[in-house]
């Protein structure tokens, strides 16, 4: 069931996950994830206020029921930038997949095209994107870019991307930075296994780096000239992401974006900017469907990918669940992922009389505020809990017990 590299524990699961909803696999994923692994993916910036507000502002927007509708069996499937898919539910990027799976992106794409999913890998992948795209032949993907101050970097992944069959290229332009994220200073946590665009540029093994010396490396400053500069030197399509708001949708669009992707990094960046949710009408109304939108941040229910597409979205990420059902389940525990939001989803259709995802686009919210919560982080020493020990989650080294891998007394 785990695992090691150079002492650091990695699930080897493939099952399928039994849940009731994607809540309770957030405090499951700790028994098989080490303390610095599991919260560089659970955690956000700062006090996380951003963070969590992602997850309750879905709640300013209601779902008005219909009756009466003469509907039954509403499908999921749908079509993005000529890829045709079995659900809206996209695979976000996130960096680093082997810490939650030795198989990594790999798996993740399994699950992902099991799925019938748009899957996305990061430029901070653990895997090639030649392997990731041999374990899905002819599945969807999209690859997201980091932009180096490097351009013979960036050429490197360009080629790779175009020749592996990638569809088009995420650029991601609100982490020019690293947020301030405290949980991962408290755990000192580094990548532990190789990414692979670094070690085959580099020749070493692209590991042992801190997330903000990994942000170091990439461009500090993006401007509409480099959407440009990319698009010629890729030959792909580029979708601009960290939209947040209407005057930069404006720009990437004059720039030539091929796509807006509507998103505040998960909480991971700034924190007390406004809830994602919250910025999509206003983006949505001055792209007016000149591209396709992609949205995330915040994720958990079918409910929230439901008023994402009535809000102008046309796709709808997940992030964080989605490492949680690759730590417990591997490419069986993506697929449960999806598969629960599309359940979910379809009860939503049901009741509000939408056949079909572009139905939804046209259903009916209401619209009412409330004050949001100002509670500490959830890594704040007087709230966090103690760390649950399991055989699966302790990393190995001299001191450590070599067959359970847990610390020896």
């Amino acid at each position: 069931m785990t695992t090691y590299y150079n002492g650091f524990p990695q699930s080897d699961r493939d099952e399928e996950i039994k849940m009731v909803n994607l809540d309770e696999l957030e405090e499951r994923a700790k028994k098989v994830m080490t303390e610095g692994a599991y919260y560089y993916i659970a955690s956000g910036s700062e006090n996380e206020w951003t963070w969590r507000n992602n997850t309750t502002a879905f709640n300013h927007f209601q779902i008005v029921p219909r009756a009466l509708t003469d509907m039954d069996n509403p499908q999921t499937d749908t079509e993005f930038m000529g890829l045709k898919l079995k659900t809206p539910v996209m695979i976000a990027p996130i960096a680093c997949h082997g810490i939650a799976h030795k198989d990594a992106e790999v798996a993740t794409q399994k699950g992902a095209a099991a799925a019938g999913a748009l899957f996305s890998s990061s430029t901070y992948g653990n895997k090639s994107v030649e392997d990731i795209a041999a374990a899905a032949p002819g599945a969807p993907r999209l690859f997201q870019l980091y932009l180096s101050k490097d351009w013979e970097f960036n050429k490197m992944v360009f080629d790779a991307v175009k020749k592996a069959g990638y569809a088009g290229i995420i650029l991601t332009v609100d982490a020019l930075v690293s947020g301030y994220r405290e949980a991962n200073i408290r755990t000192n946590f580094a990548f532990p296994v190789p990414l692979d665009f670094f070690t085959r540029y580099q020749g070493g093994k692209g590991e042992g780096q801190t997330v903000a010396e990994m942000y170091a490396s990439s461009a500090q400053k993006i401007g509409p000239e480099d959407v440009r500069k990319i698009k010629e030197m890729s030959g792909l399509p580029v979708i601009v992401k960290g939209v947040m708001c209407a005057e930069d949708a404006y720009i990437a669009l004059g720039a030539g974006a091929d796509g807006i992707y509507v998103t505040n990094h998960g909480g991971r960046e700034v924190d007390s900017g406004p809830a994602t949710i919250d910025m999509l009408p206003e983006i949505a109304q001055a792209v007016n469907h000149r591209v396709p939108i992609i949205f995330d941040s915040g994720v958990r229910r079918g409910s929230h990918v439901f008023k994402a597409l009535a809000l102008g979205a046309d796709l709808v990420g997940i992030g964080r669940p989605y490492l949680y059902g690759l730590a417990l389940g591997g490419p069986k525990g993506v697929k449960s992922v999806i598969d629960q939001l599309n359940d979910e989803l379809k009860i939503d259709m049901q009741l509000t009389g939408c056949k079909t995802i572009e139905d939804i686009k046209h259903a009916r919210l209401t619209h009412i505020n409330y004050t949001a919560d100002d509670l500490k982080s959830n890594t704040d020493p007087s709230r966090i809990k103690p760390y649950p020990v399991t055989k699966d989650n302790q990393e190995k080294d001299s001191g450590n017990d070599a067959v359970s891998g847990a610390s020896q007394a």
